[in-house]
């Protein structure tokens, strides 16, 4: 049976924990921040916890993680 490929673009942007949840950065981040909320920009600095729909798509991408 011949190795899996990972996918590389979803390993540089999502993040596996040690109890298997898939992280990922908060979208819209680069500019146009000046005019959000302080709430919207507190909650951007933050990781997101991704959804158990989105995290069973993403171990397809990535097998070995």
């Amino acid at each position: 049976m011949p190795k899996l490929k990972t996918h590389k673009s979803a390993s540089k942007r999502i993040l596996t924990t040690k109890t298997g949840k898939q992280m990922k950065r908060t979208a819209g981040q680069d500019h146009f921040n000046a005019r959000e909320r302080g709430n919207t920009k507190m909650n951007k600095r933050r990781d997101i916890v991704l959804s158990k729909a989105s995290s069973k798509m993403i171990k397809t991408l990535l097998p070995y993680s």
